[in-house]
């Protein structure tokens, strides 16, 4: 078998086939939607987004084409960040900045009667809260959170901390790890950027949209292994250490991701072992990429 080109040397149609698009969603589409757009455009068997986001929610969704929508699980290991407005429903307290701070903690949330998940009562990290501006009745804020934080319960539940009552306004979305909102692109760019490669066959503009999937993996800890191993590892066998070249150093059934030396997504697993044994398992599988 051959391994996927490094990802400098990819094709446009190869891009596509193991490709990420940091799109910034406008209101309206669903994500589930907007991925099926970036799927039929694209022309590829697959596409999957990077996290719900609600119709009226904006900004950052990655997008994963093609084979990479096996490393959609990536997502849940990262953080999220968003910037939203908290309507209050009275005055707000002159002791806001420290209510709110109280919440910058592990909190207990029961998902709402309208998700797609289990009602159970779960625990979900905000890693970091800020307000940023009051006005009026209106708060802005900061937010940095555990992967499947329900942001319109936590400003229900801020809300009551205030006393004053409070629900959730508009929402935008800045970051999930490891992309964030500086280099956005939206659906009309990649979409001029396909029919200028499909015209013209120029790729510049594709290749300044859609980036190698590995892009995707940059947030976790990486081993390296050598070609030998890697053709193992398509054909279903764990990651032994004699074929492992280097590793970051990952704590035990930590998620990690597996490249050949010329920087080439090669499977996501979990780190079992020491890389420096003779012959134990360093990675048991999880996704093969190749």
């Amino acid at each position: 078998m051959t391994l996927r080109a490094p990802p400098d040397d990819r094709s446009p149609e190869e891009l596509l086939e193991f490709g990420v698009i940091n799109l910034d969603k406008s209101p309206g589409p669903s994500a589930h939607q907007v991925a099926a757009w970036v799927r039929d455009r694209c022309d590829v068997e697959q596409a999957a987004h990077a996290g719900t986001l609600d119709p009226k929610v904006t900004g950052c969704l990655p997008v994963l084409t093609g084979v990479a929508t096996r490393v959609s699980q990536v997502f849940l290991e990262g953080a999220k960040e968003y910037v939203s407005v908290l309507e209050l429903h009275d005055e707000p307290p002159g002791d806001i900045e420290a209510i709110v701070e109280e919440f910058e903690a592990p909190l207990y949330q029961k998902p709402p009667r309208k998700s797609a998940v289990s009602r159970r009562l779960r625990v979900r990290e905000i890693y970091e809260l800020d307000v940023l501006e009051v006005r009026d009745r209106q708060a802005l804020l900061r937010i940095r959170c555990e992967s499947g934080t329900y942001i319109r319960k936590l400003s229900h539940d801020i809300g009551l901390a205030l006393g004053t009552g409070a629900h959730m306004g508009h929402l935008r979305r800045t970051g999930t790890d490891p992309f964030d909102d500086t280099d956005l692109v939206t659906l009309h760019d990649l979409s001029d950027a396909l029919e200028r490669w499909r015209e013209t066959g120029k790729d510049d503009w594709l290749r300044e949209i859609v980036h190698p999937a590995e892009r995707a993996l940059t947030h976790l800890p990486s081993v390296t292994i050598a070609p030998n191993a890697a053709v193992q590892v398509a054909n279903g066998a764990p990651v032994y250490a004699p074929g492992v070249i280097d590793a970051d150093d990952a704590e035990r059934d930590q998620l990690v991701a597996c490249f050949t030396p010329n920087g080439t997504a090669v499977c996501l697993g979990r780190m079992v072992g020491d890389a420096d044994a003779e012959t134990d398992e360093v990675v048991a599988l999880e996704r093969v990429l190749v």
